[in-house]
Formats: structure tokens, sequence, C-alpha cells
């Protein structure tokens, strides 16, 4: 077989150990995925009407729901990527890559494997948390298929980009709850981002933090798109982020996993 065909195959059986394992220890996404779930309903049902007031939308919480679903959805990445991490982690203290470095299989597929599986994980989530904002009143009315289309592949584009951060924070972290801690950055940065609150309404010193940071600029182009608004320059700085932090993590986790184990 050809080198390509072999890390097409090996990459495709560890995709499916992945899935088994994620289908038969639901738990840790499960436990993931009810944070941005939680966060919808509590500021939704709980802030809502204060907060479309504070956004210029008057009493009508629809306004608000609509400005936070964007930011809720890729929060909801974020979450799912922290698994990624725990799971890799698992893999390299339990000794089963160990046991994949003597066997005649191509040597990036065990992580390529947990990449698309998050991946896919991720796409499941957003649309289970976009069913969930679909039900308490989000409308996407006025975009355009196209506007949907490229909606969906920014979604995927940033989900593969911290997915590989997240590999390389689970290969370096010398047990679960290490990775599962070096990966909250992940959820944390959302908090402080456009996601809640639009960055012109934070203190002036706040300001710079949230906008110069990979997730206010993926959230302004995902709210224009699903909203049919316009996104100016955020699309081009999400794409730019997407990119170097995909190129960054690959490489990292690359050189980490290819060390020979001491």
């Amino acid at each position: 077989m050809s080198s390509l065909s072999l890390a097409v195959r090996d990459s495709s059986t560890m995709l499916r150990r992945n899935l088994l394992h994620a289908r038969r220890y639901p738990s840790m996404t499960l436990n993931l995925l009810l944070t941005p779930v939680m966060l919808l309903l509590l500021f939704v049902y709980v802030f809502g009407d204060t907060m479309s007031a504070g956004i210029g939308g008057g009493a009508d919480r629809s306004e608000y729901v609509a400005y936070l679903v964007p930011g809720l959805l890729l929060m909801t990445v974020g979450s799912t990527t922290i698994g990624t991490a725990v799971s890799v982690s698992n893999d390299m203290t339990e000794g089963i890559i160990a046991r994949f470095r003597t066997m005649a299989i191509h040597r990036g597929s065990v992580i390529i494997g947990h990449v698309i599986g998050s991946v896919l994980q991720s796409v499941i989530s957003v649309v289970v948390v976009g069913a969930v904002a679909v039900a308490i009143g989000f409308r996407s009315t006025d975009a355009t298929v196209l506007e949907w289309v490229a909606a969906f592949g920014l979604l995927v584009l940033f989900a593969t980009a911290l997915t590989w951060i997240a590999v390389g924070m689970g290969l370096v972290s010398p047990n679960a709850e290490a990775a599962s801690n070096n990966a909250l950055p992940l959820i944390f940065l959302p908090l402080i981002s456009s996601a809640f609150v639009p960055v012109d309404a934070m203190p002036g010193w706040f300001q710079p933090i949230a906008e110069y940071q990979p997730f206010t600029p993926a959230i302004e182009t995902l709210r224009g798109l699903l909203l049919g608004t316009g996104i100016g320059h955020n699309g081009w700085l999400a794409v730019g982020w997407c990119l170097g932090l995909a190129v960054l993590g690959y490489v990292w986790s690359k050189s980490v996993f290819n060390r020979d184990p001491k």
C-alpha cells in the first residue's frame, strides 16, 4: 500500500476507535455540552430583558437571543475540545500510545483520528445547542443559503483549529486532570469576548483584551452570517486566527508526539 493509503486506512480505524469511546462513555461530552446550554438558558430567561435593553433592543428578549446565540455556538466548540485534551492525555498516560508505536500503523493516524472525531463531536454539539436556541426563539430569517454555508464552514474551521490546540495540550499534560485545567482557556476566552455584550459596552481598559483574541472576530463573523448583517474585516481576522491556530497546533502536536518516549 502507498503511504497515503496507509495513512487514510489507519486514520479511519483510529477515528472509529474514538467515536466508539465517545459512544460508550458519553458523560464527558454531555457534561461539556451542558455548560453552553445552561449559559444560554440563564442569560435568556434570567438576564434576557435587561441585557436586551442594554444593547439597544428594547424590552424584547428576542433581540438578545439573536445576539447571544452565535457566541454560545462557538463556546460550544471550545467546550467540546476540552474532552479531546482529556482523551489524548488518557491515551498518553495509559500506555496505549506506547503499544501503537510498536505496531505497523501510520504514526500520525492516532492524533488524526482524535482531531477528526473531535470535529465531528463539535458539529453535533453545535447542532444540539442550535436546536435549543431555536426552541427558545432564535431565528435566522435574513441569512441567505450562501451565508448559512459560510457559517457552517467557519464553525468547522474553528473547531479544527481549537482541536489541534487541544491535542497539543493533551500531549504535554501529565494526566487527565491537568489536561482539563490546561484547556480551560477554551471556555474562559468566550466569557471575555463579545459573546455576551458588545466590546464597545466594556470598560476602555478591558476592550483590547476582548477584541484582540480569536473568539471575538469569529463571533462577530458568525453573528453577521447568521443574522444577515455586515461582518466588515472580522471575516478575514477570523479565518486568519483559525489558520494560525491550526498550523500552530499541528506543528506543536506533531513535534510532541514524535518525541521518543523517555
